[in-house]
């Protein structure tokens, strides 16, 4: 391999040097290759390798909004990383910390455009997103809950565990395999939400319906699980039936806006009020508070991010001070850095994440108490950690069953998830919300010793 002492000729690859040098300036603990093997090293020992793969990656890559470009240009091929994956969020975040002028950064841009715009053409078999009609419409996100779980039953089952949990797992000792963790997982929301035989549970978003069909066999209790995906519900409707549960189990492809007349002592919703959206959160948890029975339990379990100081306009006039800077920021994170931008089109489509505190808040103007919060965000980076081992294991499996691209897309988000959990740029959170009987009376007993017996 060439160093960066022995440099080619070709303009292009010079051209590309000094500006990854000015990108990524020298001490790096990353190394970069060029398509032609040139390197430009990492201080000691590298944590990984940013290859690009011909001389129109750096072009691809560094095209605002610079989120979605990159993450593009990873998963079609452009760019490739050699080593630790996990690391690469570092360097998304030491560039978005950078101090650039505007004029500096008008410049860079303006040289990265001189680059070539070629490069292999890409292959799409899953194209992206773009969803139409109102925002959080039943039909809009009936579509953007398909357009991420639809992506095929045997595809997830390669890396999720026997349970088919696709949320964080619960490592009470850290060392827990992923089949345990999950276990345990269940196990603590149970116990949270004090379950007992006869009682009636609605689970929210059940997903391939683990946590329903763990209820009915462990506790005796009658579940209801609604999801938006059919796979999800043929998938949990045959293991229902393969277990002999159809009188004590039943999920249905159901929006749960629709459940009418429906009355519930229990309520669990596990990483689906992300979907819900900021402005449709009064409705949601008015909704869930007309199924629960008084004296109920709703255990609301979901991914936050962390608060700003624009969230503190909640407060008068405390939002005025911070606008000027907020709007700049916001501006610059858009349609610059494009915070947002590739999870929108390629992951999540139409997804919010709210700070808990404001969550809260909004579920207690719905008649809601909030009796326990736990922040569980470094289970979600362990959790996140074996689900991208067991993909990579999985790899040509995966790559055969949804093609190459689709293997690198969630290879790339859950990667970068774990370094937001493990950083304290986003929290999980379970919540557990009492709907008080009208003499205030809720059926929980005085301690929460119960919680890790």
């Amino acid at each position: 391999m060439k160093s960066i002492v022995e440099l080619s000729t070709e303009p292009v690859v010079e051209q590309t040097l000094a500006l990854l040098e000015r990108i990524f300036p020298a001490p790096r603990d990353f190394g970069i290759r060029l398509w032609d093997q040139t390197e430009l090293p990492a201080q000691g020992r590298p944590a990984f390798t940013l290859v690009l793969t011909h001389p129109g990656a750096l072009h691809r890559m560094f095209t605002p909004p610079l989120e979605l470009s990159f993450g593009e240009a990873y998963i079609y091929g452009d760019i490739d990383v050699e080593g630790d994956i996990f690391a690469t969020f570092d360097m998304a975040m030491s560039l978005g910390k950078r101090h650039f002028s505007a004029t500096e950064a008008a410049s860079l841009l303006r040289e990265v455009q001189r680059l070539p715009n070629t490069g292999p053409q890409r292959t799409i078999t899953r194209q992206p997103i773009e969803l139409r009609g109102e925002v959080h419409s039943r039909q809009r996100d009936q579509a953007a809950v398909r357009f991420h779980y639809d992506v095929g039953n045997d595809f997830y089952s390669l890396w999720l565990d026997r349970n088919m949990q696709y949320s964080c797992a619960y490592f009470p000792e850290g060392t827990e395999s992923l089949d345990d963790a999950q276990e345990k997982k269940l196990k603590h929301i149970f116990r949270k939400l004090r379950l007992k035989p006869g009682e009636r549970l609605l689970d929210i978003g059940c997903g391939w319906g683990g946590l329903a069909v763990n209820a009915a066999l462990h506790h005796d209790v009658e579940v209801l699980g609604v999801t938006l995906s059919e796979k999800q519900a043929s998938y949990a409707q045959a293991w229902i039936k393969k277990l002999g549960l159809e009188g004590r189990v039943r999920v249905e492809t159901r929006d749960y806006r629709d459940l009418e007349n429906a009355s519930f002592d229990k309520i669990v919703s596990v990483g689906m009020f992300e979907h819900v959206g900021r402005t449709h959160l009064p409705e949601y948890f008015a909704q869930v508070s007309r199924l629960l029975k008084p004296g109920g339990l709703l255990l609301n379990h979901g991914i936050a991010r962390s608060g700003r100081p624009a969230d503190l306009g909640l407060l008068k006039g405390l939002g005025e001070r911070h606008s000027a800077l907020e709007a700049g920021q916001d501006y610059f994170e858009q349609k610059v850095l494009g915070s947002g931008s590739f999870s929108q089109r390629y992951i999540f489509p139409d997804g919010e994440l709210e700070p808990v505190s404001e969550v809260n808040l909004i579920a207690e103007s719905a008649g809601f108490e909030v009796r326990d919060v736990e922040n569980l965000r470094e289970h979600y980076a362990l959790t996140l950690h074996q689900w991208v081992r067991r993909l990579d294991e999985h790899h040509a499996e995966a790559a055969q069953l949804v093609d190459e691209s689709v293997y690198r897309t969630w290879r790339l988000y859950m990667s970068f998830s774990a370094r937001q959990f493990e950083t304290a740029q986003i929290g999980i959170n379970q919540s557990l919300l009492a709907k008080p009987r009208p003499d205030g009376k809720v059926e929980l007993p005085m301690n929460r010793s119960d919680l890790y017996r």
